[in-house]
């Protein structure tokens, strides 16, 4: 494996995932530098999601590695990768419905200090209080402190995808993963999930997006890869993807303005 320049933070190196007979990754070597917004778009079925499962463990890889800063990943547990700063909002949001909008942000606070989910923890743990108000100015910034104390599963799917953006930003990753963040989003939440996007991406925190509304890709992307039949055909700055015409071939079969 080469070598992995000092400004990356993820480096996915000659990684390759087979289910069967059916190759979903080939010679993926993808470099997601620290600080930056990047993305990865495709057509269905291209291998997007199953990149990002393979970066957190959920599915291994083939073969090949990949590290993030320095550490390998390939091997480790998803609860390990996530300790170890690398959090993902999911295509569907995976919230606890059945708790409070608030105790639903508590919960990773608590485990991001702990390193694991605790039994009874909103009564035995000293820090409640903290974690309490820590999670309460969350969703103030994300716009849901007044269903703070809501079931979550009586959200509309955009606050449900807002607030696992806030479960995933609480735990204070360095790395975010996000596949298809605004996925059956009106454009007004769309546009508001943008807005919530550009304020995380001042802060300097390191983000991965899959996502299909190129609107979204060229508003927030500092750089993008294209994925096409499980292999990366195209990276580059947003231009450059623009103009690129193999890129318009595999993924619109036209222009991807």
């Amino acid at each position: 494996m080469s070598e992995t320049p000092p400004n990356i933070i993820l480096h996915a190196a000659d990684v390759h995932k087979n289910f069967g007979g059916l190759r979903a990754l080939s010679d993926i070597d993808l470099q997601i530098e620290e600080g930056k917004t990047h993305a990865i778009i495709g057509p269905n079925g291209a291998g997007k999601s199953t990149l990002l499962n393979v970066i957190i463990g959920r599915i291994p890889p083939t073969s090949g590695a990949v590290v993030f800063d320095g550490t390998v990943l390939t091997g480790k547990a998803p609860y390990e990768i996530n300790q170890l700063g690398i959090s993902r909002v999911f295509q569907t949001p995976e919230i606890f419905p059945d708790l409070p909008v608030l105790h639903n942000v508590m919960a990773p606070a608590f485990a991001r200090r702990d390193g694991a989910f605790r039994i009874n923890m909103f009564r035995s743990v000293e820090s409640e209080g903290e974690i309490r108000q820590e999670a309460e100015d969350m969703l103030n910034d994300i716009g849901l402190h007044g269903r703070r104390e809501d079931h979550a599963g009586s959200l509309s799917r955009g606050d449900k995808r807002r607030l696992e953006l806030a479960m995933c930003l609480i735990q204070r990753p360095r790395l975010l993963l996000l596949d298809e963040p605004t996925a059956g989003m009106s454009r007004h939440d769309t546009n508001s999930t943008i807005d919530l996007l550009r304020k995380i991406k001042s802060s300097g925190m390191t983000k991965v997006i899959i996502e299909h509304d190129m609107h979204v890709v060229f508003s927030l992307a500092d750089r993008i890869s294209v994925l096409a039949q499980g292999r990366i055909i195209a990276s580059g700055l947003p231009q450059e993807i623009k103009e690129d015409p193999r890129v318009q071939e595999a993924y619109l079969g036209g222009s991807v303005e």
